[in-house]
């Protein structure tokens, strides 16, 4: 702590608490980013050098043979276009119908408004396996189970409390003024949705996306408790790639490095947004 000329106090940090602080994070980020390079250490290396008992912390002899078995196994490819087409369902389907609940529950004021929030709110503290054994009964009587679309909407289901809630901030986050300015304009109702609130909510669309995508992209209990390895996704491949064969190190962990691309491409394409919808529905303008 010092005091200044002018009467301010300040209070500072020691370099003694600074270095322990700096080394502390410095250990902890290591400590986080040791698996994943243990991954990315392993998928190069060929399969004697992986089962060896002395452990090796760089490709002795570099390999891509790993990757070519992941790919060359007859489930993998149709695993991660079932992936994706379930997870681009999932997403756009919550997308869409959270964003008119939220936009009801932010806009319009109804009967029963507050008891929908509240039990937004509480669905998010019921644990989602407890449902899974009801899920597939009703899922079963409308024979959806063993389908790519049965499970898109149980994910759907999965994303929608988390996608209403976040979109309700957004949302309320526009000012009502700019809808009655358009409307005076001689704007319809419409033309204010699609004018003025859908492109304000843009980034917090961006920002639950990437929410939605990476719930879906991973999960893997749900589909592999509803369908069989033909219609899994690339999750549920790797349990069974490394069942089958007998803990295949090397594919195992290349198909593991090949099944997060689809998060870092998604996630590269839409960087720019994702810091924007992050923070734009922090203040109320």
């Amino acid at each position: 702590m010092a005091r200044h000329d002018d009467g301010v106090i300040t209070v500072g940090r020691s370099r003694t608490g600074t270095f322990f602080a700096n080394a502390t994070g410095i250990v902890f980020g290591l400590i986080m980013i040791f698996p994943v390079y243990w991954v990315l250490n392993t998928a190069f290396k060929p399969d004697s050098e992986v089962r060896s008992f002395t452990p090796t912390f760089w490709p002795h002899d570099f390999t891509l043979d790993n990757f070519k078995s992941a790919l060359g196994e007859e489930l993998f490819i149709p695993s991660m276009i079932n992936g994706l087409i379930i997870t681009a369902m999932a997403v756009a389907a919550a997308l869409v119908v959270g964003f008119l609940a939220a936009l009801a529950i932010a806009r319009f004021s109804f009967y029963g408004r507050k008891a929908i929030i509240l039990v937004v709110l509480a669905v998010q503290l019921v644990p989602f396996l407890a449902l899974l054994i009801p899920l597939f009964l009703m899922l079963q009587s409308a024979n959806l189970t063993n389908s790519l679309v049965g499970v898109a909407l149980v994910y759907l289901v999965l994303l929608l409390p988390y996608t209403v809630w976040t979109l309700r901030g957004f949302i309320s986050g526009i000012p009502r003024e700019l809808d009655e300015a358009a409307m005076i304009d001689g704007c319809t109702r419409a033309q204010v949705f699609w004018r003025i609130i859908l492109p304000l909510t843009g980034p917090g669309l961006v920002a639950t996306s990437v929410y939605g995508f990476i719930q879906a992209w991973n999960e893997f209990i749900i589909i592999n408790t509803l369908n069989d390895p033909k219609n899994q996704n690339l999750m549920a491949w790797l349990l069974y790639n490394q069942t089958e064969r007998g803990t295949a190190w090397g594919p195992l962990m290349a198909g593991a490095i090949i099944t997060s691309i689809p998060v870092v491409v998604f996630f590269l394409l839409i960087q720019r947004n994702i810091a924007t919808g992050l923070t734009a529905g922090a203040v109320k303008g």
